[in-house]
């Protein structure tokens, strides 16, 4: 397991908050689009805990795993890391790579303690990091925070600085690829577009080996509507793709306590590599 010195940060609601209640109005700016600035419940993924997830326990079940097997898989971290890799090769959305390209996903995974950038301290890049813990909306841009993310898959904190401004992108041969590429926004009614291109190749789109071109062009859509934030995503490239990926729409709560700060995330540090005994994924 990864020594890291990174936090992982569980912001939750008060208890009592019902989901069922309705929903208050979506505070505007001035100028009348929604204010999406907060801090952001449920956006994060990866590390923390060695639970046995629930979630993973009704996967397996449903494939046929005896539940007397289940049971004697609680507080085992090995157990834990295992059963979720098998629940996510189970997940029926994934990236659709040309033929070509499989041999390269399956090397990938398989060698997932080494050349997956979670394991070195990496940047996640987009799409892989989620929708951010933090937003600050002015009239010309946003800026999107990112807590570290500890665990067996470790990133450091980050942060986007996004222009809204009417803006439109640099000539893609003249940018010089990035973690998260040139970001550009705009508004579509009440939703915000978020259009990057200009990445590195040296991100994921997600665990599992789905790797990417220098090509890759992401589009991202913030919808809030009062209390919750909705984030879509597509991912598309090319050069390695058959078709644009796209991800599950994920839904985030604001934190309604106004002395709320988001805490500051200790450095990753890289640890582990001496000393892997295989490149057994996890």
């Amino acid at each position: 397991m990864k020594v890291l010195f990174a936090t992982m940060v569980v912001l939750c609601l008060a208890s009592g908050v019902a989901s069922a209640q309705q929903q208050p109005a979506t505070p505007r700016t001035p100028d009348g689009h929604p204010d999406l600035s907060g801090l952001w419940i449920g956006g994060g993924g990866g590390g923390g805990g060695n639970q046995f997830s629930e979630d993973v326990r009704n996967s397996l079940g449903a494939v046929g795993i005896a539940p007397s097997i289940l049971a004697t898989r609680d507080d085992n971290i090995e157990n834990f890391e295992r059963d979720n890799a098998l629940v996510r090769r189970m997940a029926t959305n994934k990236p659709l790579y040309k033929p070509q390209y499989w041999e390269t996903v399956k090397k990938l995974d398989q060698d997932s303690n080494i050349a997956d950038p979670g394991f070195n301290c990496m940047p996640p890049g987009i799409p892989r990091s989620g929708p951010p813990a933090q937003i600050l909306q002015t009239k010309d841009q946003l800026i999107f925070l990112y807590l570290g993310v500890g665990g067996a898959t470790a990133f450091p904190a980050t942060y986007r600085v996004i222009p809204i401004d009417g803006r439109t992108h640099t000539n893609l041969n003249d940018l010089d690829g990035t973690w998260f590429g040139e970001s550009i926004g705009r508004w579509e009614g009440d939703t915000m577009v978020i259009d990057s291109i200009g990445f590195n190749s040296s991100s994921w789109l997600d665990t599992g080996g789905y790797f990417h071109s220098e090509n890759l062009h992401v589009v991202e859509k913030f919808t809030r509507n009062g209390n919750t934030l909705t984030w879509q995503v597509t991912s598309e490239d090319p050069d390695v793709l058959l078709k644009p990926w796209v991800w599950e729409p994920r839904t985030v709560r604001l934190n309604p306590d106004p002395k709320a700060v988001l805490p500051e995330s200790l450095p990753c540090s890289e640890r582990d590599h001496l000393h892997y005994a295989t490149k057994e994924h996890h």
